[in-house]
């Protein structure tokens, strides 16, 4: 969807360089690329610095596909003579632009922002599950991409780079949904995302935090600066123009305090939870392989549910959900009729074989920190029966945060039976050193511990070496299609390599 040209004074006197500018030749603008494989005419590049590219490389590729202003925070290149500016902050600068050409969009949608370790992708689903079955119309934005009501393409995702996208993707996304008819919109908001300036002009109507646990240090090297960055999503709140505004927290965890202390006293608190504190309160919870009954006490009267959702975590991320959901109006008659319906996320405790059949239970899940391997493992393990085994196929993906590693091996060892580890995404790295750093982690090499680099063969191990009363978990890439082994992109899918395993075990049951 096009979008009118707008000119390009506003954001120089922004940017406080309106007194500098002579230029006349960029007097307007029709479009925001960081690309340069994606600059049309009339397009400003904006020279962002990534982990791998620097796009001030790429500025005569940008001004030969039309680029109307190259904007970067170095000096004008010697010899350079198409318009150009230099900014303090150039993803700012992104954001800012972006958010003008298409015309302030967050502000005419209800943007609900969820952070957090864990749970943002089940949370976000179920907030849109429950928005469009109660009549209204929303968009989601996330880890498996982003979709929205009325957009052509029924239940199916448009491919994101990112769990949050740029600046420039976001708002342009957001214009397009607000174009049609979109009125609310459940986003799942990274920290790279808060730290990287992504999310910058984005007014929220809700912030909500998950949990905090250990992730991503690859990035950000302390844990301080993991859970400042979500704040930042937090202290935004104070800012945003609309009414009313909602900061939503898991009580249960430790840092629920700060983050509830990053909001004034415009922004509404809420808090949900096990804790006898939580506005929007669990009780009574128990689950088996069906799926969970419980309560929530809510300030509107008790809500008794039964999920299709298995586990303390889903529990975790329906609260969220529903007090979300609840702050925006919907009735508690509603999120029950909603809830008990939601039948879960692909690849987020995913049951992939027959239940009714003479296998085992085979659960692909995209659990890839200490914290959600746990929680994984702990649900799979109350579904065990006395005389079965929990079986975990693993492993960590690479160019990421080494330090989780060794501890996942010894989550894994804690809790579960029998351990296959393996490679899970190794991009450039070895995939034995990977699976060395796990294996630090492990204490007893026995039989019960299995090394099999090969990611197929190893959920081919664990599968056939199961019992029809085992479980079998397979952990890490969950709804992900693809392996990234030393640059290059595979298609691979646990949940397709995990009904082929069960296919050859029944193959050779009947010989």
């Amino acid at each position: 969807m096009e979008v009118p040209p707008k000119p390009v004074d506003p954001l120089l006197r922004k940017w406080g360089l309106a007194a500098d500018w002579e230029d006349s030749s960029a007097s307007a603008f029709s479009g925001v690329s960081y690309d340069s494989r994606s600059v049309q005419p009339g397009h400003i590049f904006f020279c962002i610095h990534g982990e791998k590219t620097d796009g001030n490389n790429f500025i005569n590729d940008a001004v030969k596909s039309g680029a109307v202003l190259i904007v970067s925070e170095k000096p004008k290149p010697s010899g350079f003579t198409s318009p150009y500016l230099v900014v303090k902050d150039v993803r700012e600068a992104m954001s800012e632009a972006a958010d003008y050409l298409y015309e302030h969009p967050s502000t005419k949608l209800r943007v609900l922002g969820v952070t957090g370790t864990n749970g943002k992708t089940s949370t976000t689903h179920i907030i849109e599950h429950i928005l469009n079955g109660t009549g209204r119309k929303a968009g989601l934005v996330g880890t498996m991409g982003v979709r929205w009501a009325g957009a052509g393409h029924g239940d199916g995702y448009i491919e994101a780079k990112h769990t949050t996208p740029q600046a420039a993707d976001l708002h342009r996304l957001f214009y397009q949904m607000v174009n049609a008819g979109v009125s609310h919109v459940a986003m799942e908001v990274s920290s790279h995302a808060l730290a990287l300036k992504r999310v910058d002009n984005c007014q929220f109507a809700s912030a909500c935090l998950t949990n905090i646990t250990q992730d991503h240090l690859d990035f950000h090297k302390t844990m301080e600066h993991y859970w400042r960055s979500k704040l930042l999503l937090f202290s935004s709140l104070n800012a945003s123009p609309l009414d009313p505004k909602n900061a939503i927290v898991n009580i249960d965890q430790e840092l629920a305090p700060e983050y509830l202390k990053a909001v004034s006293s415009s922004v509404n608190k809420y808090t949900y939870g096990f804790s006898e504190k939580a506005d929007f309160r669990a009780v009574n919870a128990h689950f088996d392989k069906s799926g969970t009954a419980l309560t929530v006490l809510t300030p509107n009267g008790p809500i008794d549910l039964k999920l299709k959702l298995v586990g303390n975590f889903n529990v975790y991320n329906v609260l969220a959900a529903l007090t979300i959901c609840s702050t925006e109006g919907v009735s508690n008659q509603e999120l029950k009729e909603s809830l008990e319906s939601f039948a879960g996320v692909c690849g987020r405790f995913q049951v992939v074989s027959d239940m009714t059949s003479h296998e085992p239970l085979c659960i692909v899940d995209y659990a890839h920190s200490p914290d959600g391997l746990e929680n994984v493992l702990n649900v799979a393990r109350e579904l065990v029966p006395p005389d079965g085994k929990l079986i975990v196929v693993f492993g960590c993906g690479g160019d990421r945060d080494t330090s989780k590693r060794p501890q996942m091996g010894a989550i894994a060892e804690n809790l579960a039976d029998q351990v296959v580890v393996t490679s899970d995404n190794p991009r450039s790295e070895d995939p034995q050193q990977i699976i060395i750093d796990i294996l630090a982690g492990i204490k007893r090499m026995n039989e019960d511990i299995v090394v099999e680099p090969d990611r197929a063969k190893a959920i081919q191990l664990g599968v056939l070496d199961a019992s029809d009363k085992d479980i079998v978990v397979v952990a890490g890439k969950g709804h992900e299609t693809y392996q990234i082994i030393k640059g290059q992109t595979f298609d691979f899918d646990d949940k397709v390599e995990v009904q082929k395993a069960l296919e050859k075990r029944r193959d050779s049951s009947t010989t």
